[in-house]
């Protein structure tokens, strides 16, 4: 689908962005615990690579991302920085997130690196008035709850694109809401994939 030569490209071009990005998450971690300690050490792959290699498969008739669940700004805010520098398709980069705490962080990023995202301090199921080309989530929930999570803001051409570990396969099998779901090898884990999931039933 894509290859690592073109991710480091476009990380190699937002390299500044991302440092302070890191940078002010690991500040703000000894106050507010944002993603786990021991992910600190390896920020770049575990969450940086890991959110950025959704970017090649954002359609480019895309406008409008919704990101479920947000927390530290995994895998949003990864993207409306390569977005941004690469001059992408998206004009509208919506995140979702419950946590006052992760909202006023998700607020500084965007300050800090003049990021166009909106930043919505609500529980997810009680949001019905946004419509998504792309949906992103990452560590929030299974994937039928996901997919329900999903399903206010689906349009028949919206795609899901989702970042699952090793138990991708049993979720994929206990899921009861009918949808086509692509299975793409995660570059940053052998054990982990992301989920392309499309034509998903109303």
């Amino acid at each position: 689908m894509f290859h690592m030569k073109q991710i480091d490209t476009l990380l190699k071009e937002s390299e500044k962005e991302i440092n302070i990005y890191i940078d002010t998450l690991k500040k703000w971690q000894k106050a507010v615990n944002l993603v786990s300690n021991a992910s600190l050490n390896d920020v770049w792959n575990r969450h940086i690579l890991d959110s950025v290699q959704l970017y090649p498969l954002i359609p480019s008739s895309a406008k409008i991302l919704v990101d479920l669940g947000s927390g530290a700004g995994f895998p949003a805010l990864p993207l409306a920085i390569l977005n941004k520098k690469n001059h992408g398709p998206l004009e509208q980069i919506i995140l979702i997130e419950s946590d006052t705490k992760k909202c006023l962080f998700l607020k500084e990023i965007s300050r800090l690196l003049s990021l166009t995202v909106q930043i919505i301090n609500q529980r997810i199921e009680k949001i019905h008035d946004l419509s998504a080309d792309v949906i992103t989530a990452r560590g929030l929930a299974d994937i039928g709850t996901l997919l329900q999570f999903s399903r206010p803001f689906i349009k028949p051409e919206t795609i899901c694109l989702f970042l699952k570990g090793q138990s991708v396969q049993k979720e994929i099998e206990n899921n009861i809401i009918p949808c086509q779901i692509e299975k793409i090898k995660s570059i940053t884990n052998s054990d982990s994939f992301i989920l392309k999931i499309t034509e998903v039933l109303k």
